[in-house]
Parts: C-alpha cells; structure tokens; sequence
C-alpha cells in the first residue's frame, strides 16, 4: 500500500507543486503525494516549466487549501517553507518534517533566470527527496 504525502507551502504554486509532481513521477510506486497551500492561489507557469523540462507535466495541477484535507490522515506531512510551518494547521500523521527551500517565485530578473532560479529549486526538492525516501 502507498504512502501517503501531503507537501505544504503558503501559496501552493510553486515549491509544493513541483515536489508533488517530483515524488509521484520518481516514487509513484511507492507514494502517493499531493499539495496544498495554507493560501489558495495558482500553480505558478516557471514551476510548470521547470517540471516539463525534466519530462513531468504537472500543468493539470491546481492550487488548493489545506482545508481542502481538513480529516485526512496522511503518513507524512511535509512543510517546504518556513511561513508554511509557522501558519499550518495540525495533520494528524505518523510523522510530520520540515524543510525550508527558497522561495523561487520571489526570483527577479530575466525570464532565463527566473526559470533557473525554478529549476535550482526543483533539484534542491529532489535531491533531498532522493536522499530522504530512496
């Protein structure tokens, strides 16, 4: 039976999304991840971009609310920022970690480095990924 994974960030645009579509196209085997954000807005279109260059759609992805799992139990609950941890509401888990990645959204510059700065961060998520579930 899958493992199930909720990653959280603030806006579930970026960070959460990309590690979502990172562990159920690398790990799908095995767990069964989904995102939230403790403020609803929209899959940013560099985290879309930085996953399709890796050959991982996530464009079908949508924004939500943790409210949106308010009752589910998952067997792991991760946070990848910190303002994430700090305004999250309890998950019920077996087990609960924190990860803070940067915030690539807040990226400036030309649209070649914003997309950079997305896909550092979309390789920082699945190099701790990798270490951290195999």
């Amino acid at each position: 039976m899958k493992q199930k994974v909720l990653f959280i960030c603030t806006h579930n645009s970026a960070r959460s999304q990309m590690a979502e579509g990172l562990m159920n196209h690398l790990m799908g085997d095995r767990y069964e991840a989904s995102s939230a954000g403790t403020k609803q807005t929209r899959v940013n279109p560099f985290a879309i971009e930085a996953m399709k260059q890796l050959g991982i759609d996530i464009s079908h992805h949508r924004s939500k609310s943790v409210e949106v799992f308010r009752g589910a139990v998952f067997d792991l609950v991760v946070t990848v920022c910190d303002s994430a941890r700090e305004s999250c509401p309890f998950f019920p888990g077996k087990r609960v970690i924190h990860m803070s990645f940067e915030d690539p959204s807040k990226a400036g510059g030309s649209r070649e480095e914003i997309v950079n700065k997305f896909m550092e961060i979309r390789d920082e998520i699945r190099q701790w990924m990798e270490r951290e579930f195999g």
